[in-house]
């Protein structure tokens, strides 16, 4: 089986792969500190409750976006599964896609695999929306070229600013405002909810009909990320929901791996 380790800027996802099917995943709050050894703990028992050990893991990959939680993560392949583990984008597994950008070193991991797996998935050309610590907007072409695309705030962190610098302001949760009908908030929590989460929907669909236009043909919008579905339920402008869609990508790339 294959362990895919997807390492963002908030959250380390890992998931067990036979084949191209996920048969399960656990996620762990990104922390550069925390050594290989408290991965295993944390790892091994959760793999055990679900039936697995680690001699099922035959093959690893990683991708990461914060550097300096690799180390560690290479240490935890060695140490507990025995195994070398694979990086994303780096020998013997580099992309296999033209990244047609000004400053194609520049490109995250998760944006890279995003494409490589939304191609795979999907034909024609696309965007690509994974909501994330920042939120990206991806242009992958008919023939898989990463085009370029968008980082905003993600919408956590456009909330967490808020409330960071308006003292009299409540903390409150993502969600739709509870009455999705209105746009005119009655009181401060529906006015932020309204604000935060029809203007977050507003912000993607702008966006998208932007990059729409300036692609020239037909793209259909592929969703990804923690939100996705959230999102998905209050707007036409996704073609796909897809939340895998990232280990999807490293499990595509860890097939490419030589033997």
């Amino acid at each position: 089986m294959l362990l895919a380790i997807d390492v963002g800027n908030t959250n380390v996802v890992f998931a067990l792969y036979a084949g191209r099917t996920i048969k399960s995943r656990w996620r762990v709050a990104t922390d550069p500190r925390r050594t290989a050894d408290e991965y295993a703990v944390w790892l091994l028992q959760l793999m055990q409750l679900q039936g697995f050990a680690a001699d099922d893991v035959d093959q690893i990959i990683v991708s990461t976006v914060v550097p300096r939680a690799l180390h560690n993560l290479q240490v935890l392949a060695q140490k507990y599964f025995h195994r070398d583990a694979l990086i994303a984008g780096q020998q013997p597994i580099e992309w296999g896609i033209d990244i047609d950008v000004d400053e194609p070193r520049s490109l995250g991991a998760d944006r890279a695999v995003n494409a490589i797996a939304a191609h795979a998935k999907y034909p024609g050309d696309l965007i690509v929306v994974d909501f994330g610590t920042a939120t990206t907007f991806d242009v992958v072409d008919f023939n898989g070229a990463y085009k370029g695309g968008i980082i905003a705030p993600g919408i956590n962190l456009s909330l967490e600013a808020l409330v960071n610098a308006a003292a009299k302001l409540p903390r409150i949760a993502i969600a739709p405002p509870s009455r999705t009908n209105s746009v005119i908030g009655r009181n401060t929590e529906d006015q932020m909810q309204i604000g935060v989460f029809w203007g977050y929907v507003s912000l993607m669909e702008g966006l998208i009909a932007r990059m729409r236009a300036e692609v020239g043909r037909p793209a259909k919008v592929i969703a990804t990320g923690g939100l996705a579905v959230l999102f998905g339920d209050h707007t036409t402008i996704f073609d796909h929901v897809d939340t895998d869609l990232t280990l999807d990508g490293l499990a595509i790339l860890a097939e490419r791996a030589p033997s």
